[in-house]
């Protein structure tokens, strides 16, 4: 049965029924959640389960960002609030890939409870001084070197617990000045430069399952078209320079350094080298222009997707949940 090269978002807590026909209809590969998604324990669980049956799949990808700090979409009373990216950079060098990796570990107990499968961590932007804000304290560090070393420890504690990572935002957004959110950031560093502090990361965790694009202009690659869109990045950086021959994925569709109508970018994501796109905010008009836009999962993009599936373990890593948090909260204290 066919499957769309799609990742999708739902309205609200529960699948209308015009969803629930759709998602039948389109068969989108996988699923992501926001907060407008999100209420109890037991609501996620009927949401991701309704989900799965849509399509008709198990195992389904059903994403999340669940970072910590200011992007974590589950948090109080239910779920614990977790430290930024940055909070782990900052602890003692002993303890900092530990905890990183203790973490994510953590943060796969909950993820994996509710039926998510996908967590769109680590953030392996490299910071620059001069970059625009939307990255600040989600970094792990200011060096590729500290920023691979905890991206790492995080990607080994969600595959632990049953949770596969995807690194982002491929090739880098630290030197962006600009929020991609809101308009397209065009970075003028030489390809020299990139490769050596913006690529570093993601070429260190070429080995991970699956990445997400950044919506930048690299004009030392393509002066004129973003990473999402580029071929010539993908052939020269992506799948070149850095090496990553996991599952690549678009970051949202709708947001606004992208421009056209919302077909036009999912075919032009995909005809660039994206192996699924990505569209979040659940409207029903766009999700139905994304998949006009959208091909079949076939070929190469759906080798890599099968592969990313198979990374996920038969049983997670044991854990002794409370002893694990005690550790957790008293690197913290």
């Amino acid at each position: 049965m066919s499957v769309s090269a799609a990742i999708l978002g739902c309205s609200g807590l529960e699948l209308t029924a015009e969803e629930v026909a759709f998602f039948r209809d389109v068969r989108p590969w996988g699923f992501i959640l926001f907060a407008r998604n999100i209420d109890t324990p037991a609501q996620v669980k009927r949401l991701t389960a309704a989900l799965r049956e849509t399509v008709g799949r198990a195992d389904a990808p059903i994403l999340i960002d669940q970072e910590g700090g200011r992007i974590q979409r589950l948090g109080p009373p239910h779920w614990r609030a977790y430290p930024t990216g940055r909070a782990y950079g900052a602890l003692p060098h002993p303890q900092r890939r530990e905890m990183t990796r203790l973490g994510a570990r953590l943060i796969a107990h909950d993820l994996a409870a509710l039926g998510i499968n996908v967590d769109c961590v680590p953030v392996l932007d490299v910071p620059d001084p001069h970059g625009h804000e939307i990255i600040g304290d989600r970094a792990y560090g200011d060096t590729p070197e500290d920023v691979a070393l905890l991206g790492r420890a995080a990607c080994e504690g969600l595959i632990a617990g049953g949770v596969l990572p995807i690194v982002k935002h491929i090739p880098g957004h630290g030197r962006a000045r600009a929020d991609s959110h809101l308009e397209l950031p065009v970075v003028e560093a030489s390809f020299a430069e990139l490769d050596a502090r913006d690529f570093a990361p993601f070429r260190a965790l070429s080995d991970m399952p699956m990445a997400m694009t950044a919506h930048v202009i690299y004009a030392a690659v393509d002066a004129s078209q973003s990473a999402t869109t580029s071929e010539a990045v993908f052939e020269a950086v992506i799948r070149g320079a850095i090496g990553f021959d996991g599952l690549v994925m678009c970051d949202d569709l709708s947001m606004k350094a992208l421009s056209g109508p919302l077909e036009d970018r999912a075919a032009q994501a995909l005809a660039a080298g994206c192996d699924v796109v990505l569209h979040c905010n659940g409207d029903m008009a766009e999700m139905r222009a994304v998949i006009d836009g959208t091909s079949e999962l076939s070929g190469r993009a759906a080798e890599r997707a099968r592969a990313a599936l198979s990374r996920i373990p038969g049983a997670p890593e044991p854990l002794d949940h409370a002893e694990a948090v005690a550790r957790f909260e008293d690197a913290f204290r």
